[in-house]
């Protein structure tokens, strides 16, 4: 049997191009001492995988040149040579980018498809949604009261961050997004507050416009223009949490830093970046208090859907451009 995975083949200068990446047809993995054969389901795709076709040092392994790629997967056991994972068992992985994978057992996490969705294991239940749970409630240590701003609102981390500052007694919840229709999807379908497209003004006047009385907690999930925003709308002690600079991936140039840095000192800012995989201790908490609201319908999610692992590079690059309304899902 056919095993496709994606390969890059070259590292990107810039907006990737499709003939940086190839999908490779090679033999299906067997699986060794302790491993399981995964017939991948869901895979995911997400901004910080741009950072990975970089040789730059940074907080994950760049990918090799000339071998397939990684990246949150969901899928089905159908070979097993490992205690406590059967065959029809589901498990959630990091070896995503292929239609098959040989997944060691240590490496793998059974998930219930009558639990939740499949897909939901890498959204609103996985990774995003432990990166919004922890980036607002340790990070952030958010207060009930606080008043929060969300960039990349409309995306699969901000969307949640929105809503779980919402059911915490946030007074004021505001997002930025890239289109009309995503600003009225937060505010009708999430229940922000106040959102605004930020491509129709300057961010700074339209989050003032937004937040007369300043903000207490900003996350951050664009950088440029919209952090420095922020920091001029923080109130004093406010907090910044860096989860990602989406419009700084691509650049070609170092880009410049905020200019109003000084308002860091001046309202005794605190400014510190998430990552998941320093918040893994949560995750039990994390299902514990999120699934419920996930399985009433009380917080609301959506997944933009592409279908074909073909299809895989067109919605990594669609991330890159904003096209998914919350998490974009690659379905095999």
């Amino acid at each position: 049997m056919i095993n496709r995975e994606w390969h890059l083949l070259s590292r990107p200068v810039g907006w990737p191009k499709p003939e940086d990446f190839a999908l490779v047809e090679a033999e299906l993995p067997q699986p060794g001492d302790g491993q399981v054969l995964v017939r991948n389901k869901y895979l995911s795709v997400d901004p910080y995988m741009r950072g990975r076709m970089s040789a730059a040092k940074s907080y994950a392994a760049p990918y090799e040149l000339g071998k397939v790629m990684h990246g949150g997967a969901v899928g089905e056991v159908v070979a097993s040579n490992a205690e406590g994972i059967a065959v029809g068992d589901h498990v959630l992985h990091q070896l995503g980018w292929r239609e098959y994978a040989a997944v060691d057992a240590k490496q793998a996490v059974k998930v219930d498809p009558e639990a939740a969705p499949l897909s939901t294991y890498l959204g609103v239940l996985g990774m995003t949604g432990l990166t919004a749970y922890a980036g607002l409630l340790r990070t952030a240590s958010f207060k009930e009261g606080d008043s929060v701003f969300v960039s990349g609102a409309a995306g699969a981390v901000g969307s949640q961050v929105g809503q779980i500052a919402k059911f915490k007694g946030a007074s004021r919840v505001i997002g930025s997004a890239g289109s009309d229709e995503k600003v009225k999807l937060l505010i009708e379908e999430y229940g922000f507050d106040a959102a605004f497209n930020y491509k129709d003004g300057p961010v700074w006047e339209q989050l003032k416009e937004a937040a007369p009385d300043g903000i207490d907690v900003y996350f951050d999930n664009v950088g440029g223009e919209h952090l420095e925003a922020a920091i001029g709308a923080l109130n004093v002690r406010g907090r910044v949490v860096i989860c990602g600079m989406i419009s700084q991936y691509n650049a070609t140039e170092p880009t410049p830093g905020p200019h109003n840095m000084v308002k860091i000192l001046q309202n005794r800012l605190r400014v510190e970046g998430v990552l998941v995989t320093d918040n893994y201790d949560l995750q039990p908490q994390f299902v514990q208090e999120v699934g419920p609201w996930v399985a009433s319908g009380a917080l609301k999610y959506r997944e933009t859907v592409v279908e074909g692992i073909e299809n895989n590079l067109e919605a990594f690059l669609g991330v890159l451009r904003g096209d998914n309304s919350g998490k974009m899902i690659v379905k095999l």
